[in-house]
C-alpha cells in the first residue's frame, strides 16, 4: 500500500531561504496550532521556512476510542515504559520523512533542517530524528518523551550522537509527567550514549534538557525564548 503524503502548512521565510524547521503537533491539534512560534521567530529567524504538518484522525485509546488528529495510538501516558503504538509510530516516521526529502530534494541541505514537535510531535521527531538516515541539524523536543525505549537504541542512526537536541518540560505537567521527560533525557545520554549538551557551550551537540518550574502542558515565554536562542546557533543565517 501506498504511504499517504502529509497535508502540512508551509510558512515561507521573509528572507532568502537558507534552512527549515519542520514542527510536528500534539494530540488533538493541526499545524495552525504552533503557527504563532513561526510568526514570533521569523523576525529573528527570517532564511527559516517552516513546514507545519497535520496529522491524520485515528481513533485514540486514551480519548476512549474517538477519533482526532494523532500521530499514533496512545493507551497510556503514566509511565515511559508503556504499550506503544510501535506500528503507528513507524508509519508516522516514514511520512515525516518524506518532509524531510522533499526539503532536501528543493535543495536545502539535511544539516539546515530542524525537526521538533510538542508532546507526541515531541515523541515523533527524537524517533524520526534519531533513525533517519539523514543528518539534520537538530531535534526539539517540547514537553514529551522517547519512544519505543527498548528498541529505539538499536534503530539509531550514525549520525544521532552528533546531534544538537533541545528538551523543554514543565515540572507541573499533568499530562506528560516532568519525570517522564526528564527521564527520557537521562536514557539518551545515560543509556544510548548521546552527549549532555550546554547552552551556553560553542559545540551544542548533544542533549539539553531545559526545566521550567510551574509550566504545565505547554510552551511560554521562557522555553521559547531559550528555543529560538538555541535555534538561532544550530541553524545561523
Amino acid at each position: 500500500m501506498a504511504l499517504q503524503s502529509l497535508r502540512f502548512l508551509s510558512i515561507a521565510p521573509i528572507a532568502q531561504h537558507t534552512a527549515t524547521v519542520i514542527f510536528l503537533h500534539g494530540l488533538g491539534d493541526t499545524g495552525e496550532g504552533w503557527k504563532f512560534m513561526a510568526d514570533m521567530f521569523a523576525p529573528k529567524l527570517p532564511h527559516v521556512k517552516w513546514i507545519l504538518p497535520h496529522a491524520f484522525n485515528q481513533p485514540v485509546t486514551i480519548n476512549f476510542g474517538m477519533e482526532c488528529p494523532s500521530w499514533y495510538d496512545i493507551q497510556s501516558l503514566d509511565k515511559i515504559d508503556g504499550p506503544e503504538d510501535e506500528k503507528g509510530m513507524l508509519v508516522s516516521s516514514r511520512q515525516i520523512n518524506q518532509l524531510i526529502t522533499a526539503e532536501v530534494d528543493a535543495g536545502i541541505k539535511s544539516d539546515r533542517i530542524v525537526l521538533g514537535g510538542f508532546s507526541q510531535g515531541a515523541a515523533m521527531s527524537l524517533l524520526t530524528g534519531l533513525t533517519t538516515e539523514r543528518r539534520l541539524a537538530g531535534l526539539v523536543a517540547l514537553s514529551g518523551y522517547a519512544p519505543l525505549r527498548n528498541k529505539l537504541k538499536s534503530m539509531l542512526s550514525d549520525h544521532a550522537k552528533k546531534l544538537p537536541i533541545f528538551m523543554g518540560h514543565g515540572t507541573a505537567d499533568p499530562v506528560v509527567k516532568f519525570e517522564i521527560g526528564q527521564k527520557s533525557a537521562q536514557i539518551l545520554t545515560s543509556e544510548f550514549g548521546l552527549k549532555c549538551a550546554s547552552s551556553t557551550a560553542e559545540d551544542m551537540t548533544g542533549v539539553i534538557f531545559n526545566q521550567y518550574d510551574g509550566l504545565q502542558h505547554s510552551a511560554d515565554p521562557r522555553e521559547l525564548r531559550a528555543l529560538l536562542e538555541w535555534m538561532g546557533k544550530v541553524i545561523p543565517a
